[in-house]
């Protein structure tokens, strides 16, 4: 299912719900512990986990570039919050009767061109966190993120009209 985006008095938020059949502290642990976050999300790396800490993004394109993600807010077992460009991305984890409701929220100033291509990136890294948590870690799959990057790119030119 595509994420949600709404029009917000600020700019555009987007939402992400996925259900998983794991325990908040596991499912926090994959967001949190860098040998987990890598088989998922491998250009983050938490450097200072705490409100004001960082997160290395390491672009991975052979150039060496790196630069600092500024945590905005951590609750354990329950909010990360941190900044993604000029937005900011955030997860909320709820326990459920089953394991785990995690709500991802992009709050995007301006949507732009490359706005559907985050969009299919968090959806793409959603999956591979679903299939690290069932113990079936995977590559990023291009062929995916490219029918997802369509899908989103038609949602946030809806969004414009």
């Amino acid at each position: 299912m595509l994420a949600v985006i709404e029009k917000l008095e600020s700019g555009y938020i987007a939402k992400f719900n996925r259900p998983f059949k794991y325990s908040v502290s596991r499912v926090w642990a994959a967001l949190t512990e860098n040998d987990k976050l890598e088989r998922w999300m491998p250009n983050l790396q938490i450097q200072d986990l705490r409100k004001g800490g960082t997160i290395k993004f390491d672009m991975k394109d052979g150039s060496g570039k790196c630069f600092d993600i500024n945590i905005l807010d951590v609750k354990e077992y329950s909010v990360l919050e941190y900044t993604w460009g000029e937005d900011r991305v955030r997860f909320e984890l709820f326990p459920t009767s089953d394991g785990c409701l995690v709500i991802l929220k992009e709050f995007i100033s301006t949507l732009t061109d490359h706005t559907s291509i985050d969009l299919a990136g968090w959806h793409v890294c959603l999956d591979l966190l679903s299939a690290l948590l069932d113990g079936h870690p995977r590559a990023f799959p291009k062929d995916e993120w490219e029918k997802w990057h369509a899908a989103y790119s038609k949602s946030v030119e809806n969004e414009l009209q």
